[in-house]
């Protein structure tokens, strides 16, 4: 009887020693687990907070390539501009009409030159199939013979195409 207390006596003890090393095991495991947390909870605030860095830096970026956008061709433009002031000047000053004509006609070839650097083209219409995809119907006018009916007649407002995408469309007058 002596022996067998003894027995349970070492076997509750050998229990409790268990139990004590398996809370110690557990609670280096939490402790272990716990530093993984905060680690990656850490990593977690950090990758949100450039995250958040990056998405304001692209829309500042994004709004000053919008504000700044048309500089380019507006800083191009202004020697058409100045043009036009010496034409005005010389309007006043001169007599003769026909050197007036032929510079406002260079400064007209320069600024359709210009468009035309930029991507823009005229649409050219008259005695062409009229394409409601591409022209605007005013009015329709009767046409004296059969193969001007269902064509562009007269072209009131030209059009024109940025890049093949049409940004004006040209106002026509169509023959039936």
């Amino acid at each position: 009887m002596f022996d067998e207390e003894n027995n349970l006596n070492e076997e509750t003890t050998n229990l409790n020693n268990n139990e004590i090393v398996d809370e110690t095991v557990d609670n280096q495991n939490n402790s272990g687990v716990n530093e993984q947390l905060a680690a990656l909870n850490d990593k977690y605030l950090r990758l949100s907070a450039e995250f958040d860095n990056y998405r304001k830096r692209t829309l500042k970026e994004k709004a000053d390539m919008l504000k700044n956008a048309g500089e380019d061709v507006l800083s191009k433009i202004l020697p058409v501009m100045d043009n036009f002031e010496r034409a005005l000047d010389s309007i006043e000053k001169s007599n003769d009409i026909d050197a007036v004509r032929k510079g406002i006609e260079l400064i007209y070839g320069s600024f359709k030159d210009f468009l035309a650097q930029n991507g823009v083209q005229e649409i050219a219409c008259t005695n062409e199939e009229f394409d409601a995809d591409v022209h605007e119907a005013v009015t329709k006018i009767p046409v004296a013979t059969d193969d001007l009916r269902g064509k562009v007649v007269d072209c009131i407002q030209k059009g024109y195409t940025l890049n093949g995408k049409v940004i004006r469309f040209p106002k026509v007058v169509v023959g039936e």
